[in-house]
C-alpha cells in the first residue's frame, strides 16, 4: 500500500485518516495512513497517531516515497493557505486520490490530484473534482458539475446539477444549492443555507434563501 501523510490535525485531517483506516478494514488496499504533518503546538501525536514532522520536512518525505493529502485551510484565509500549499511543491503524482468504498461514484467522474470523497457521498455523472477538492460524508453532487481546486463540500450538503464552483470555496453542512449556478472563488456558503442565486468571488452568504452577509478577506 502507498503510505499517506495528511497535512493538518484534529478535525478534517483526523476524520479523513479514520476513513482511510475504515476503508482498509473493508478491503481497500491502495493507501495506508501513516501519520500527520503538523507544525502546531509541537505535538508528537494526534488522537493516538504520530506527527511525523512539519511542513519543512516534506522534501524528505517526498524522497522517502510518501503520498500526501492536504487539509490546511481557513475560511477568510483560503488564498493564503492555498499559496502556502503551492509553495511546498508537492508533485501532483504524489497527491493521493482517496475515495471511500461506500461512496457512489459514476463511471465518468474526474478526480484531481489530492481529491477526497468520504463515506456515503454521491457523485453523479460528468462531475469534475479539482485538485485537493474534498467531498465529505453523505454529500451529494449532481451531474455535470465542475468543483474547483481546494474546494470543501461539507457533510450532508446537496448540490444541484451543472454548477460551476470556483477555487477554494467552502460549502458548509446541510446546504442546498440550486442547479445551473456559479459560485466564485474563495467564497463561503454558511451552514444550512439554500442558495438560489449566483455567488461572487470572496463572498459569504447565509440563510434560506441565502443572501450576501459580507465580503471575505
Amino acid at each position: 500500500m502507498k503510505k499517506v501523510l495528511i497535512l493538518g490535525g484534529q478535525g478534517n485531517a483526523s476524520v479523513i485518516a479514520n476513513a482511510i483506516m475504515d476503508a482498509n478494514k473493508r478491503g481497500a488496499n491502495e493507501y495506508q495512513f501513516t501519520g500527520y504533518i503538523n507544525d502546531r503546538d509541537n505535538a508528537e501525536e494526534i488522537e493516538g497517531y504520530p506527527v511525523k514532522g512539519g511542513l519543512g520536512d516534506i522534501p524528505r518525505f517526498i524522497d522517502e516515497g510518501y503520498y500526501f493529502l492536504n487539509t490546511i485551510y481557513k475560511i477568510d484565509g483560503q488564498r493564503e493557505r492555498i499559496q502556502l500549499f503551492d509553495s511546498l511543491n508537492i508533485p501532483d503524482e504524489r497527491l493521493a486520490v482517496f475515495v471511500h468504498p461506500t461512496a457512489y461514484i459514476a463511471a465518468n467522474v474526474e478526480f484531481g490530484p489530492g481529491s477526497v470523497v468520504m463515506p456515503n457521498a454521491i457523485i453523479s455523472t460528468s462531475v469534475k473534482l479539482g485538485k485537493c477538492a474534498r467531498v465529505m460524508i453523505g454529500a451529494i453532487i449532481s451531474h455535470n458539475c465542475t468543483i474547483g481546486a481546494h474546494t470543501f463540500v461539507a457533510a450532508g450538503s446537496c448540490s444541484g446539477s451543472n454548477l460551476k464552483v470556483g477555487e477554494g470555496v467552502h460549502i458548509s453542512m446541510n446546504c442546498t444549492i440550486r442547479e445551473f449556478l456559479t459560485i466564485g472563488n474563495y467564497s463561503t456558503l454558511a451552514m444550512g443555507s439554500v442558495l438560489l442565486k449566483d455567488m461572487g468571488e470572496l463572498e459569504i452568504w447565509a440563510g434560506n434563501p441565502a443572501k450576501l452577509l459580507r465580503n471575505a478577506q
